[in-house]
């Protein structure tokens, strides 16, 4: 049993079944850096740890064109079709 706290109201604890996992975790991570200073480093950094845990994942890199502007239609397209998974990257 596994007690799951909501934040939007903590006095009654929610009881769920968590999902079994394989143990394994395959496909492909896209990186979305914001473009906000330092981004890629963070990115560096996150890639390199997960590379050594998840060899069987792999990683494409994508930037935003500036931080100030949601991503283009495009570029979210693109990483729609491309990746399983996405972590978007902001730093400063």
């Amino acid at each position: 049993m596994t007690v799951i706290l909501d934040p939007t109201n903590e006095r009654v604890p929610v009881t769920r079944q968590v999902t079994e996992r394989s143990g394994a975790i395959r496909g492909t991570v896209a990186f979305l850096d914001i473009s906000k200073p330092r981004g890629n480093v963070l990115i560096d950094q996150m890639q390199t740890l997960l590379a050594e845990r998840l060899p069987d994942v792999e990683f494409k890199r994508y930037a935003k064109p500036t931080f100030t502007k949601p991503a283009p239609d495009a570029l979210r397209e693109e990483v729609r079709e491309a990746a399983d998974f996405v972590i978007e990257a902001l730093a400063d």
